[in-house]
């Protein structure tokens, strides 16, 4: 059963799933959705067009759906999609999409973004990620499954984060990180491979093997970064954890990919 504190302010034209709570002091525009068991606790406000899925957890001071921080923005109709199970603790902000964006930002399930934590507009971000209290997504940034955001980190717009990539705490990330890496710095440079997610998601000892063995070809030996690629893709061809960092780093995009410091090129 729906239960609606007397302090809040839910515009009738809000849709409401069963068994949805709504705390003191709440806010919630006409445009919105908020699937069945969602919880608001105090003085959360969700505005714009936006979409939470079911059993999502939104905690006190958070903001979602207001107008993007983008000076091109020109009051387009677009969008914010959260999906299901995520938390949003104390004053986490998340912005809608632009014309500029394709008009959406879109976040997976069983997502925790801890306090303070920012998604800016147009942002991509997919299943199992976690943003540590204080990191920021810039806009248009594109987030993997399972990949974790230190706390104080900043992401650069149009950068990549790959699927289980790590990123350190207050880490500046300039360039895209690609899957299962581990970058760390002010000016953030790839450490490694983020061994602890990998083992975390379930990868063998010989699917491990091989991306030590990817990586070290890729950002340890001689020639430039398209020459080893090529070698690794022609090496490792159907180790599908190893293709994944090799279509990563082939995909089409603005950014650099984030190398060792030793191996800046």
């Amino acid at each position: 059963m729906t239960n609606i504190h007397s302090s809040a302010v839910v515009d009738p034209k809000a849709q409401l799933g069963t068994d949805v709570e709504i705390g003191p002091f709440c806010l919630v525009g006409p445009n919105v959705k908020l699937g069945g068991g969602c919880k608001l606790h105090s003085h959360v406000v969700i505005e714009g067009h936006s979409l939470l899925g079911t059993n999502c957890e939104v905690f006190p001071f958070a903001s979602l759906g207001h107008i993007p921080q983008d000076m091109k923005y020109r009051g387009e109709e677009s969008r914010l999609e959260i999906g299901s199970d995520n938390i949003m603790r104390e004053y986490v902000t998340m912005n809608p999409g632009t014309q500029g964006g394709g008009l959406v930002t879109r976040v997976g399930s069983h997502c925790l973004f801890m306090a303070q934590a920012h998604v800016a507009h147009d942002c991509q971000i997919g299943d199992h990620v976690i943003l540590v209290n204080g990191a920021t997504l810039a806009g248009h940034c594109e987030v993997g499954d399972h990949a974790i955001l230190g706390g104080l980190s900043a992401v650069h717009q149009f950068v990549r984060i790959g699927e289980y990539a790590f990123i350190g705490g207050m880490s500046g990330v300039e360039n895209d990180v690609i899957p299962y890496g581990m970058v760390v710095g002010p000016r953030a440079a790839l450490k490694g491979l983020n061994i602890i997610g990998i083992k975390r998601g379930g990868l063998n000892r010989t699917q491990l093997k091989q991306l030590r063995e990817a990586y070290d070809l890729l950002f340890s030996s001689a020639g430039t970064l398209a020459e080893r690629t090529e070698k690794v893709e022609q090496g490792f061809a159907g180790e599908e954890c190893v293709m994944r960092i090799i279509d990563f780093i082939k995909s089409d995009t603005s950014r650099s990919i984030t190398m060792p410091k030793q191996n800046v090129e």
